[in-house]
Parts: structure tokens; C-alpha cells; sequence
């Protein structure tokens, strides 16, 4: 199910959203909204050229602005403002290196909305109080694991001993789950109160409201009737998704800003967004420019402090090199008449410097990866298993012809509905490069529990290095350096 969020009223002009799995969509509001955000508060994301000056408050103030959130280890800003003279203003203040309205990245798992469609859910697969063991179900982790050999040699810990942690940044985790609670180590909410009438500001309010952050865990960490690929590694998360609602970028910035702080090994992060370097909306030029920088700085700072940072590469099929094509995309998507996109466009964060970026591979080839993966030469660094809808679907893309037994099974929430796929609860059958980048942090995770000694740049040239050399010989555009694999890296 492609989930259609309502748009996070934040910035008023331009949204571009993350997707669950790591892909994006631009979203562009139309000349009413435009005009409304004339005269209505938006929020602005501001990057000095080094550390935030003393001061800096009293500055925005007079700009006309209100700080929110203020992000010192990289220089950045959150502010918001209703004054149409603001980014006027703003050049008054001193070494701001760039500013712009913040972009809202939004959650979704970039599959296709179950109504248009008659795909039958799984109902051959157990209930959970049948069962002790799902084991047989989880194609992903015995790829990845050498069918769970690599449990042998390195699981991330010892009865309860965590060591080495990783960092979900997402959309919150059920803490209660019982196949991740052993594992669960507390986190931080990045989501400010008021978004909703659930939303407190409480910083521990970590309740997975989607689903989608506690499927991701599970393939990292679970270890009860699934198993993630490291079934003792720590979990901690870092919440920057309200329910059914976006989270602008320094949010997410923040959050791996604190990660790193509370000194996790590895970051996942299944989200993304497309940052356009130049745009029109009704004549008048945008860039994303502030956000891209805070997102460079973010993951510099992350990997200066010995964290392995994990990307999904985004679910729109796009080739991740052609930036024509990435461009034309965003304007055929979600350009008008009064919303052109013409520069550069990057994929953040799966395009910034320092991070694996992670394509979505599959069940039944190795020569073709999963049919919604992005892809691309030297921006793919690995792949893994995320699944898609076996191989009669991808010959014929009849919906009627998607079987679900091809995707990912992992942990769900407890106190939620079942996924579409299946009957199951508590458990579910999910797809996307979302579902293939925790398979690369659960691997690094596992990785620095056996080798603390290594860095970052360390890490992921051991996952590529041991990765299964899959489609052409040698680094390709669909799975990087090959297909990512636990038992390689500890053995090889």
C-alpha cells in the first residue's frame, strides 16, 4: 500500500517527502496554499558557516524570526516565521552560509494502495500462538545469514550483553514486542508536541504509531519466533514520524546528531527525500540548499564519531546518475504550471558522502533487483534482500498477480491492525529498499561486535568486499558491490 499521508503543514511551499524504504516524493502546494502560506507561519532551515554564533537568537528575533530547535554540533537552525520579510531580513545576519524553507519528509513503503488492486493476503502462514518459530518463512535473513550460520559465529552480544547498539531512525519501535523488547534500549522523540492530540513532546514517547520502524527493527535486531540479523545486537530509536504525518529535516538531523551522541555503532536510516538545487513555484526561484548542508554535516559528524551510517536508495525505480532523469521525474510527478523543477536534483540521504546506500534486491534472481529499487553506478553501494511480488508480477505487472509470500516477514506492532498482506498480527509481510538497508546495519552492527576496532570506512569495505557478486562482474548499477551477507564478513 503506497500510504497518501496528508501533507505536514510546516513549510507552506514545497514538501518533499521521505518514503518508508527509502524513496521520495516531491509535493508541491498549489497557488492557494501558496497564497495562504503568504500570510501564514513557515518554518525555515538555517546553516551557519561554522558554529551557531552567540547570539544567534536575539538575531533571528530581529529578523523576524523564532528559533525551535537550535542544533549546535553542525551550525544549523530550526526557525519559524509568519514574517513575508524574513528571508529578506536574514541576509542582515552574520555568517549564515545558507537558508530556505524546510522540506517535509514523510513516511510510505512504496508499494501499491491495496484498493486498486485484488493481490490475495497471505493467510498460509501461522498465527504467531501456532507457532514457535518463523524461521522458515525469513527467505531475507538465511540469505543474508548463510541460512543463520553466521549465529554461530557473532550475534551481537550475549544473553542480554549488548555489544554493539543500532540506532532506528524512523517512525518509533513497540517496545513491547516480544521478540525486540529483550534488545530494546530506550531512544529520544524528535516529534514536538501538538502535531496531533497524541503528541506531547514527551522525548520518551518512542510508540511506533505506523508500523513501519518496528518492521525495520525486527530484521536488524528480533530474536524470537523471526530473528534478525544480529539476534543480540542493542536497539535504540530515535522517533522523527508522528502518525500519519511528515518530519522536516531537522528533526531527522537532530536525531542523528543524538544518536551519534549516545555513542550507537550503526544508524538506520529508511527514509530519504529528493532536495532540488533550484525550483520555481509561481516565478519565484526555492533551493534546498540549507537542507542539504545540514544533512552533510549531520552524517560528518556521525561518521567522525565512529558511527556506520545505512541508507535505503528510494522506491521510484529511478537511475540515481542520470540527474535529467531524476529532474524530469520530480517535474512530471509533482511539477504544474506554477511549479517547475530545473537544478540539480540528490537523493538525500542515500546520495551524501559517508553513508552505504542500500538497493533492494530479491528472492528468485540474481541478476535483477527488486522492480521499485532505485539504482545506479558508483551510487548503489550494496544490496539486500527487501523483496517485491515474486517473479510473475515482475514479467507482467498485473496486480492481480502479486504474491506476497516474496516480501519481507518481520515484527509488527502488537496493538495494530495486520498489514494487507497477511492475516497475521503482531507480524507482517512488508517491501521496499526500506526492508533492505536494516539487513546492511544489522550486518555492520554485527561486524563492530566482532571487530570494535573498525571505523566506519572500515565497515563498509568489508561489506562490500564480502558481498555475493551478483548481476554484472565487479561494482554495477543494480547491486553495487553485490549482495550484502553476514557469514562472508566474519568468515572471510
Amino acid at each position: 500500500m503506497k500510504r497518501k499521508w496528508t501533507t505536514l503543514a510546516i513549510s507552506g511551499i514545497l514538501t518533499v517527502s521521505a518514503v518508508m524504504g527509502g524513496g521520495i516524493s516531491a509535493m508541491a502546494a498549489s497557488k492557494s496554499s501558496t497564497s495562504e502560506a503568504a500570510v501564514s507561519a513557515k518554518t525555515y532551515v538555517i546553516a551557519f558557516t561554522n558554529q551557531l554564533p552567540s547570539g544567534y537568537d536575539a538575531m533571528i528575533q530581529a529578523a523576524g524570526g523564532q528559533v525551535v530547535r537550535a542544533i549546535p554540533e553542525i551550525g544549523g537552525l530550526e526557525v519559524i516565521s509568519s514574517s513575508t520579510e524574513f528571508m529578506t531580513k536574514l541576509q542582515a545576519v552574520k555568517d549564515v552560509a545558507a537558508a530556505n524553507v524546510q522540506l517535509v519528509h514523510k513516511l510510505s513503503d512504496g508499494t501499491v494502495d491495496p484498493s486498486t488492486a485484488d493481490g490475495k493476503p497471505v493467510i498460509d502462514i501461522p498465527q504467531p500462538e501456532a507457532t514457535s518459530s518463523y524461521w522458515d518463512y525469513q527467505w531475507d535473513i538465511k540469505k543474508v545469514t548463510n541460512d543463520g550460520a553466521s549465529y554461530a559465529i557473532e550475534t551481537g552480544g550475549k544473553a542480554g550483553k549488548h555489544k554493539a547498539i543500532v540506532g532506528v531512525i524512523d517512525s518509533g519501535i513497540d517496545a513491547n514486542h516480544p521478540d525486540l523488547k529483550a534488545n530494546f534500549l530506550g531512544g529520544k522523540n524528535f516529534v514536538p508536541a501538538g502535531i496531533d492530540s497524541s503528541e506531547t513532546g514527551d522525548p520518551n514517547d518512542l510508540l511506533d504509531r505506523e508500523g513501519h520502524g518496528t518492521h525495520v527493527a525486527g530484521s536488524i535486531a528480533a530474536n524470537g519466533k523471526v530473528k534478525g540479523v544480529g539476534p543480540d545486537l542493542g536497539l535504540r530509536s530515535y522517533r522523527v514520524f508522528p502518525g500519519g504525518q511528515g518530519a522536516p529535516t531537522s528533526w531527522i538531523v537532530a536525531a542523528i546528531i543524538q544518536a551519534a551522541n549516545d555513542k550507537v555503532d550503526v544508524i538506520n536510516m529508511s527514509i530519504g527525500g529528493f532536495d532540488s538545487q533550484k525550483y520555481y513555484i509561481d516565478g519565484t526561484k526555492y533551493s534546498d540548499v540549507a537542507d542539504v548542508l545540514l544533512w552533510k554535516r549531520a552524517i560528518q559528524y556521525a561518521v567522525n564519531n565512529n558511527v556506520t551510517v545505512v541508507t535505503a536508495a528510494g522506491n521510484e525505480s529511478l537511475n540515481l546518475r542520470d540527474n535529467k532523469a531524476m529532474t524530469a521525474y520530480l517535474n512530471a510527478t509533482y511539477g504544474s504550471p506554477g511549479v517547475v523543477f530545473k537544478g540539480k536534483t540528490t537523493e538525500t540521504p542515500g546520495q551524501i558522502n559517508g553513508v552505504i546506500n542500500v538497493s533492494s534486491s530479491n528472492k528468485w534472481s540474481t541478476n535483477s533487483i527488486a522492480f521499485y529499487s532505485n539504482y545506479g553506478l558508483n551510487q548503489i553501494d550494496v544490496a539486500a534482500p527487501g523483496g517485491d511480488n515474486g517473479p510473475v508480477y515482475d514479467a507482467t505487472r498485473d496486480l492481480k498477480q502479486r504474491d506476497f509470500h516474496y516480501r519481507a516477514l518481520s515484527t509488527w506492532p502488537t496493538y495494530l491492525p495486520s498489514y494487507f498482506t497477511s492475516n497475521l498480527h503482531s507480524y507482517a509481510l512488508l517491501h521496499g529498499t526500506s526492508m533492505a538497508a536494516p539487513k546492511v546495519a544489522g550486518i555492520a552492527g554485527v561486524i563492530k561486535a566482532a571487530h570494535p576496532e573498525l571505523n566506519p570506512a572500515q565497515v563498509a569495505a568489508l561489506i562490500e568486499k564480502t558481498a555475493n557478486d551478483y548481476g554484472p562482474t565487479g561494482n554495477d548499477a543494480l547491486y553495487g558491490a553485490g549482495e550484502a551477507n553476514v557469514y562472508n564478513a566474519l568468515v572471510k
